[in-house]
């Protein structure tokens, strides 16, 4: 039963830097800076590995400013808060999106939430047991930045999506970001997929660069060196706006466009060599 969750372990409240072992159906999309598509990404995503059959689940992570329902043009009644605050079981409020997968909402200003304390950490680890065993995947649409309520959610995967564009504030940002990733989680693999891309290839330019800048300033364990792995390039296509704007999935209003056939690529390629290891 979904509501058969497993008890958190105790704490004295202090914030550590991995509290669990990664759930390895889970993977965290993240991204430095706001704005990137990090959203989008995680939404369009869901809709093409749930067309390929697979049962995903994306839960909105960003508890402070939450805006998946507005993506997916959802008014849910009831959101996380109501299961946090016990007015409400988790499975009534999962509810299924237009692309074929589960989204379970956080509900915007949820201020009390914006912060790590030792409620919020148990309450997120209690749902995130509940969940897990339930889907294929779980997808972890996160906040942008290093907050410790984003670096709390982010431990919680075994794997981490981070979603940058060209601009150099972007980059500068998810350098930040994935600086901080390995030296509190240590992380060795962390994928990249490189949003509004303007020519081929140029993500992939962008990811070796980055890498290079990692390699000589940010210190790894030895024998433990980081790796990003280029995921894919997403095209700056007119066609995203316009389905961002109708507040529709762009996998489903216009699945033949450039922007759409990149994030079916991302999926398969994560079906090849993450789904593929955790089934």
């Amino acid at each position: 039963m979904m509501s058969d969750v497993l008890n958190p372990p105790q704490d004295n409240g202090a914030t550590i830097s991995v509290p669990l072992k990664p759930l390895g159906k889970v993977l965290a999309v993240t991204s430095g800076k706001g704005g990137v598509g990090k959203t989008f990404v995680s939404a369009n995503l869901a809709a093409a590995l749930a067309k390929r059959g697979h049962r995903v689940l994306v839960l909105d992570a960003d508890l402070g400013l939450a805006n998946l329902d507005v993506v997916l043009n959802l008014y849910p009644k009831v959101t996380l808060h109501d299961v946090f605050t016990g007015k409400a079981k988790l499975e009534d409020a999962i509810v299924r999106a237009p692309g074929g997968f589960s989204v379970l909402l956080a509900g915007s200003g949820m201020v009390e939430y914006s912060r790590l304390t030792p409620e919020v950490r148990d309450d997120f680890l209690r749902i995130m047991n509940g969940l897990v065993p339930h889907y294929d995947i779980v997808l972890l649409d996160t906040g942008a930045g290093i907050s410790d309520v984003v670096l709390f959610a982010v431990s919680l995967a075994s794997e981490v999506l981070v979603v940058a564009t060209p601009e150099p504030t972007s980059l500068t940002d998810a350098y930040a970001t994935i600086k901080v990733l390995v030296g509190q989680q240590k992380r060795q693999n962390i994928r990249m997929v490189i949003n509004q891309t303007a020519r081929l290839g140029d993500g992939r330019a962008i990811t070796t660069q980055l890498q290079q800048v990692l390699d000589r300033f940010v210190k790894t364990e030895p024998g433990r060196p980081l790796r990003l792995i280029h995921m894919g390039d997403i095209p700056s296509d007119p066609a995203v706006r316009q389905a961002v704007m109708r507040r529709q999935l762009l996998m489903q209003s216009i699945p033949g466009c450039p922007a759409a056939l990149a994030i079916s690529q991302l999926a398969v390629k994560l079906e090849d060599t993450v789904i593929a290891q955790i089934k």
